[in-house]
C-alpha cells in the first residue's frame, strides 16, 4: 500500500509539473514582442510615404538612420514626385507625402481633412547642362534662362549666352532642354521662378507642378532629368542640387535680384531663406524665388512632408508623429553631407507647433 501511495504521489507530481512548463510556454508565447524588441511589447508600425524626389537622397537617409533608434517602426518612402505625392495623401493611401509644391487652395479644399505642411529643409534647383569641356560655371541671366526654356534661344552658341561667357567656347550645338514629366515639386519651385522673372513666361505658361512646357524632352523624377541630362550632349536641364553632384553634372551660376553671379550652394540658399523665414506664414506654405539678397541664391525652395492633423490610426500616428519630431531635430544634422540647407530656428518652431496638433480623437499624439 505505501508503494502504491508513493506512486500516485510521484504520479501526481508529475502531472503538475507538466501543467506548470505547458503554462510558462503559452505565457512566453502571449508575450512575445516583434523581433528586435528587448520589452517585448514594442508593436511594429508601418508607415508609408511617397512623393518629391528632390528630398529622396535625404529621406532615404533618415530612414535608415530612425531604424537604427525605433527599429519596430518600418517607414518606405517612394520617389514619386510631389504629384504623386499630394494625390496620395489626399486620396489617403498614404501615410505622409513628401511635397516641394505647397498645396494649393483648391487642393487643401479637396482633402478630408486638414492637411498640415512641416518643412523638413531647403534645397536648391540647379540649372545643369551636358557641353564637352564646359565645367561648372557658366553664367545665365534670368532674360537667358526664360529665353532657352521658351524655345526662343536655340543655340549654344547664341550671342546671348557668348556675350555672358566671353572665356568660354561655346559650340555651335542645338540647345536641348530636358524638363519633368511627372507633377513635379521641382518644376513647381522652378517655374515659380521663371514666373517671377520673365512677364512672357508667366502669360503663357505660368507655374506649377505640372506645365505645358513650350519646348523640350520630358524626364520622371530629377533621377530622370539628371540621367537624361548626362546622356545627352548639348542638354540642359534642371535638377535639385544633390542630384547635379551625384551624377557629375555641371551647374550655372545664376544672376540674382542683386545683380551677381551667384553659385548654388548651401549658404547661399540658407541666404534665400532668411529674409522669407522672418515672415513665414502660419501655415508655412511660401515661396522664396528670386529672394532678395546679395548672395541669395534665386532658384531655391522648402520642401516639406505633408500630414493630417486628425489621424485615423493611433499607432500609426504616434509614431509618425515621433519621426516628424527626430526628423527637424536629429535628423538636420544629415541635411548639410548631403547639399541641403538645414531648416532656420524658427521655423524648427513653428514645426514643432504643428507636430504637437497632431492627434488621435482630439488627444495629442505629442508626448
Amino acid at each position: 500500500m505505501a508503494k502504491k501511495s508513493k506512486r500516485v504521489i510521484v504520479l501526481v507530481m508529475a502531472l503538475a509539473l507538466l501543467m506548470l512548463v505547458t503554462a510558462c510556454g503559452k505565457s512566453g508565447e502571449t508575450g512575445k514582442g516583434p523581433v528586435g524588441s528587448s520589452d517585448g511589447k514594442a508593436q511594429t508600425v508601418a508607415l508609408n510615404g511617397a512623393g518629391a524626389s528632390f528630398p529622396y537622397p535625404l529621406y532615404s537617409k533618415w530612414i535608415a538612420e530612425y531604424n537604427k533608434v525605433a527599429p519596430n517602426v518600418n517607414i518606405d518612402y517612394q520617389s514619386i514626385g510631389s504629384g504623386g505625392g499630394i494625390k496620395g495623401i489626399t486620396e489617403e493611401t498614404l501615410d505622409f507625402a513628401g511635397s516641394d509644391a505647397p498645396m494649393t487652395d483648391e487642393q487643401m479644399r479637396k482633402a478630408p481633412g486638414q492637411i498640415f505642411h512641416i518643412p523638413t529643409v531647403m534645397g536648391a534647383v540647379v540649372i545643369t547642362y551636358n557641353l564637352d569641356g564646359v565645367n561648372s560655371g557658366l553664367k545665365l541671366t534670368p532674360e537667358v534662362i526664360s529665353g532657352i526654356f521658351l524655345g526662343k534661344i536655340k543655340k549654344w552658341n547664341d550671342p546671348a549666352l557668348t556675350s555672358l561667357n566671353p572665356d568660354v567656347k561655346l559650340p555651335d550645338k542645338d540647345i536641348t532642354v530636358v524638363h519633368r514629366s511627372d507633377g513635379s515639386g521641382t518644376t513647381n519651385i522652378f517655374t515659380d521662378y521663371l514666373s517671377s522673372i520673365s512677364a512672357e513666361w508667366k502669360e503663357k505658361v505660368g507655374k506649377g507642378t505640372a506645365v505645358e512646357w513650350p519646348v523640350g524632352i520630358g524626364a520622371k523624377g530629377n533621377e530622370g532629368v539628371a540621367g537624361t541630362v548626362k546622356q545627352t550632349p548639348g542638354g540642359i536641364g534642371y535638377v535639385e542640387l544633390a542630384y547635379a553632384v551625384q551624377n557629375q553634372l555641371p551647374y550655372a551660376f545664376i544672376k540674382n535680384q542683386a545683380g551677381k553671379f551667384v553659385e548654388p550652394t548651401l549658404d547661399t540658399t540658407t541666404a534665400a531663406a532668411a529674409g522669407a523665414a522672418a515672415n513665414m506664414p502660419e501655415d508655412m506654405r511660401v515661396s522664396i524665388v528670386n529672394a532678395p539678397g546679395e548672395n541669395s541664391y534665386p532658384i531655391a525652395g522648402y520642401t516639406y512632408l505633408l500630414v493630417y492633423k486628425d489621424q485615423k490610426d493611433k499607432d500609426k500616428g504616434t509614431e509618425l508623429v515621433k519621426f516628424l519630431w527626430w526628423a527637424i531635430h536629429d535628423g538636420e544634422k544629415y541635411a548639410k553631407d548631403l547639399l541641403y540647407a538645414p531648416l532656420p530656428e524658427n521655423v524648427v518652431k513653428l514645426a514643432e507647433a504643428k507636430i504637437k496638433q497632431i492627434n488621435y480623437q482630439g488627444q495629442p499624439l505629442y508626448k
